[in-house]
């Protein structure tokens, strides 16, 4: 028996199952190491397609080397972001009985956390489609734009696009309005029945659809990538899982989980899968949501520790403004400065990893300094403006 606890403690009273799982939650630290980094990679990830995407026309059958198809992926680093997005959000819940302290408090705090960086990467990203270069082919944004973007609206109404990396900003606030009613329906009823609610509709219209695979527009995208979030939701319950479980190896288990996915993207091509994203985001979900547990059990050693290297632990830091300020950069590079110094195609490719690239990082850094990190270490504006606050203070 444990000897930092008295006998006859409510613990040790327990059903050995309930002791089990506290006393390994017990052992997981609070903050599972490599998250962050995870987060940076998929960050620096998305910043590699969209220097791609705008280089090479005619996606998904780019004009690209075929060397560099696996830069096409971008849609699948964002639904890891949600993936990882709903298995960070229910680690504490997970070792509270998958319990909110509150839902109003849970969605002041997302909204802390989320909407300072996002409205000036917003209006960061209007002044560079006025004035600069447009984010869309549909031209320059308009008074809707910042009504629907300002509102965070962009995954239920239709306004040209100020930058297109923040369609998945939208998508994400909608999952935080259900967030409460997954971990509910998790408590209560259980993981199974927690994805096959949020699966089933999915699949169903998915089928009853006019075609194959339905076509996907701007709009209502939330639904379908629900099913995405949910699975980190449910995969956070390794973190009070007995050692038993914890013990699997989520590793080989998501790696034999993508293997059918990849066998076949690779057999029916690449542009094949970007037309399937629809199927292919919920088949790919399982093996991101044990990668996931795998990397939170400590395993492989060597991911953790490239995950949690000071380089890539520090990128994943300021991740979300990375994410919500490269595009602006990369177009501005590609459509402005690089016709003026080299020729279209690989060259311009290599040309903008050289420049935007690292500008885009940096920028990242300083912007986060500014509207992200302030967020991150303060929990209200009292605690924001207190002398010393954005040095890293501590703050009363």
């Amino acid at each position: 028996m444990d000897s930092s606890r008295p006998v006859g403690s409510a613990l040790d009273l327990a059903p050995p199952v309930l002791r089990e799982a506290a006393e390994s939650a017990a052992r997981v630290p609070r903050q599972v190491a490599g998250l962050d980094g995870l987060r940076g990679l998929a960050a620096l990830y998305v910043v590699l397609f969209h220097c791609w995407l705008y280089t090479f026309p005619g996606y998904p059958d780019s004009s690209a080397p075929f060397w560099l198809d696996g830069l096409m992926f971008g849609r699948l680093a964002v639904v890891f972001f949600l993936v990882l997005s709903g298995f960070s959000l229910a680690i504490s819940p997970a070792r509270h009985g998958w319990r909110l302290t509150g839902a109003g408090e849970f969605l002041r705090r997302r909204a802390w956390r989320i909407l300072p960086p996002y409205w000036a990467a917003l209006a960061l990203s209007l002044a560079v489609s006025w004035f600069v270069v447009p984010a869309s082919h549909f031209g320059p944004p308009t008074g809707a734009t910042a009504l629907v973007y300002g509102l965070v609206a962009q995954d239920v109404f239709t306004a040209p696009t100020p930058n297109g990396a923040f369609w998945s900003i939208g998508v994400e606030a909608e999952l935080y309005l259900l967030f409460p009613l997954l971990l509910f329906l998790r408590r209560r009823r259980g993981a199974v029945v927690l994805a096959v609610c949020v699966t089933l509709p999915v699949v169903a219209g998915g089928l009853l659809a006019a075609h194959a695979n339905p076509v996907e527009g701007d709009n209502w995208l939330a639904p379908h990538l629900a099913p995405v979030f949910a699975a980190g939701v449910i995969g956070a319950g390794i973190v009070t899982a007995s050692d038993r479980v914890r013990r699997l190896p989520w590793g080989w288990l998501a790696a034999l989980a993508a293997l059918p996915v990849l066998a076949l993207g690779i057999v029916r091509g690449s542009v094949w899968t970007v037309n399937h994203y629809f199927w292919i985001d919920l088949a790919i979900a399982p093996a991101m949501t044990m990668l996931l547990a795998a990397v939170a059990t400590g395993r492989p050693a060597v991911l953790v520790r490239l995950l949690t290297a000071r380089p890539v632990h520090r990128l994943g830091g300021f991740s979300y403004s990375l994410y919500l300020i490269h595009l602006p950069i990369v177009l501005a590079v590609i459509r402005r400065v690089a016709p003026h110094f080299v020729a279209r195609g690989l060259p311009t490719f290599c040309f903008t990893l050289g420049v935007a690239l690292p500008v885009s990082v940096l920028g990242a850094w300083l912007f986060a300094k500014v509207f992200e990190t302030p967020f991150k270490r303060n929990r209200s504006w009292k605690s924001l403006l207190a002398p010393g606050s954005f040095r890293g203070e501590p703050t009363v």
